[in-house]
């Protein structure tokens, strides 16, 4: 019981610095829509429709990938979006290898697995990526943030199979290879209206480690198409892993990727 002030103090912080962080998201949106005061208590950007594409003069996109490594490096998020206690990672979280690493009966449901542990959810770009790993060391997570170049045609097929997998993969059981069987369940998690396509989902393990003790991973996965160019995040971690921050570094990601496009067209 002694642990709980300090838990309760963590979630807080965490909940004040998703709030912030969506407040950011919005203003980089600014030169996409006018600014406008948002109603009390709404502290989100709306979800987008699950169908995929938005209106192409509602989401200007860079168009084909002409970027380079250097300005996709320019188009990451970094510690300094996410605020304390977010810090340039140290290495692969533990629990990646002792419950990511996990097999399932079903096709799909295995692939998934493997897509979140092997972090390959377009399979190797097609040209220049950037990557950036965050670690939020108070409560065990972890977020990665890709951008890379994938043929059109393939993410978006990537994202209508990932569109699938709450429906598909709604419950179903995983064997991993340190943390025994463990229950999974896949959620749809609705993303902010960002970039030309776009899909989201939250995934659950939850079981007992070796000695007995309950587990309980939670994994955000988002990707959102900007023309030719790509965003996959992960946020996962065996503590509190807020949706809010996925949605909001997605919304922020890919206006920010869209900018760095457009500058780049114009020194053309």
């Amino acid at each position: 019981m002694t642990h709980a002030p300090a838990a309760a103090r963590t979630l807080l912080v965490s909940a004040l610095s998703a709030t912030a962080l969506l407040t950011a998201a919005a203003c980089v949106a600014g030169d996409r829509e006018a600014p406008r005061a948002l109603p009390a208590g709404v502290s989100e950007p709306p979800a987008a429709p699950a169908s995929s594409a938005s209106p192409a003069a509602k989401q200007p996109s860079p168009g084909p990938s002409e970027l380079s490594e250097e300005q996709l490096r320019a188009a990451l998020i970094t510690e300094t979006d996410l605020g304390e206690p977010w810090t340039a990672s140290r290495g692969a979280a533990t629990w990646r290898d002792g419950m990511l690493k996990a097999k399932a009966e079903d096709a799909d449901c295995h692939r998934l697995l493997d897509v979140l542990y092997t972090e390959e959810l377009f399979g190797p770009p097609a040209g220049p990526s950037a990557t950036t790993t965050l670690d939020d060391a108070s409560d065990d997570s972890q977020l990665r943030y890709q951008v890379a170049a994938h043929p059109t045609a393939d993410v978006d097929r990537v994202l209508a199979w990932m569109r699938t997998l709450p429906k598909t993969c709604g419950r179903f059981e995983a064997t991993t290879t340190r943390a025994g069987a463990q229950r999974v369940e896949v959620a749809e998690l609705p993303l902010p209206e960002a970039g030309d396509a776009r899909a989201g989902l939250r995934l659950t393990m939850t079981g007992e480690a070796s000695d007995g003790v309950p587990t309980r991973l939670t994994v955000n996965l988002a990707a959102v198409r900007v023309g030719e160019d790509t965003i996959t995040l992960t946020n996962g971690g065996l503590g509190a892993v807020l949706p809010e921050v996925t949605r909001a570094m997605s919304r922020l990601g890919a206006d920010r990727l869209a900018d760095v496009g457009r500058q780049a067209r114009v020194r053309v």
